[in-house]
């Protein structure tokens, strides 16, 4: 195959319909917007939401809830994630965002004790969960709260 034999796949493109072109069409006259009205005219039409002057249904209902500006959103990571590192590691924050293990880190990490460790190593995060701490120390290792 040569870079001018090259096409796209059949069906994956269509040529744009063409309205208002001569009544034999089917498309011809009004084009498909009936007669006259608010849609019939070019830019007619109303914003979503809007019911003709009746209040739309998102005034009708109650406001509900309520974002917390306290909230303090953790990182979580399970403990088997932690089996990539080396014997004796000081596992930080920043070294797992280093290593790709988290992509961020949000207000603190926080370390669950979902899956098994192998390695001890030195753990420090903003929390633990207590299986967490409980696995690391019987692994060997040691937890630290940043």
């Amino acid at each position: 195959m040569k870079l001018h034999e090259l096409k796209p796949a059949e069906g994956s493109r269509k040529e744009r319909k063409r309205v208002g072109r001569g009544t034999s069409s089917g498309w011809g006259k009004t084009a498909g917007r009936g007669h006259k009205g608010q849609n019939a005219r070019s830019g007619g039409g109303v914003r979503p939401g809007f019911e003709g002057g009746q209040n739309p249904l998102y005034r009708r209902l109650p406001k509900r809830g309520f974002t917390n500006p306290n909230r303090v959103e953790y990182t979580i990571v399970n403990l088997d994630a932690l089996n990539r590192f080396e014997a004796n590691t000081e596992v930080t924050p920043e070294l797992l965002l280093e290593t790709g293990v988290i992509s961020s880190l949000n207000d603190g990490v926080k370390i669950l004790g979902n899956g098994e460790i192998n390695v001890s190593l030195t753990v420090k995060a903003n929390k633990f969960s207590q299986t967490a701490v409980e696995k690391i120390e019987a692994a060997g290792g040691k937890t630290e709260v940043i």
